[in-house]
């Protein structure tokens, strides 16, 4: 099962680098356009709400890939100014739509983590069922206390 590994810098011209880069690991896969899209609106929060999004601020992508699925992974820098979650925006409101196209094109979404810092992964299964899209989330309170779904 192929792993594909990146930390981009906190900068929101890196995002351009990581849609190019997810486009080329994932190189004539079906879901590469999906795939690019997640990493950029995942990555988008992380510079946006989390400390991914300083000065010296980073975010880190890996895409799994398997004969069934490709899990596609972001991970903040944390100290999170909100919590990853779907929201429903008025028509004229310009932001909060990011996760929830996540949602609306992955399998299976997960948030796990906590203000230290979060993985938001989503799943493209291979051939993709989309009539039976889900949203989850690992939820141990022993274990990650802070992890919420989306």
């Amino acid at each position: 099962m192929p792993t594909h590994r990146r930390t981009f810098p906190g900068d929101p011209q890196e995002l351009r680098t990581a849609r190019s880069w997810t486009r080329a690991a994932l190189a004539g896969h079906p879901h590469s356009d999906d795939a690019a899209l997640i990493v950029t609106e995942l990555g988008t929060n992380a510079l946006m709400h989390t400390a991914s999004g300083d000065t010296a601020g980073t975010f880190h992508v890996t895409l799994t890939v398997s004969e069934l699925t490709i899990a596609i992974a972001v991970t903040d820098a944390g100290d999170a100014k909100t919590t990853p979650e779907v929201r429903h925006p008025s028509p004229n409101t310009t932001h909060g739509r990011g996760l929830g196209m996540v949602a609306a094109l992955a399998d299976n979404v997960v948030v796990q983590g906590d203000n230290s810092g979060r993985t938001v992964t989503a799943e493209l299964r291979i051939p993709a069922s989309r009539s039976s899209r889900t949203v989850t989330a690992e939820l141990s309170a022993a274990t990650h206390p802070g992890d919420r779904p989306c």
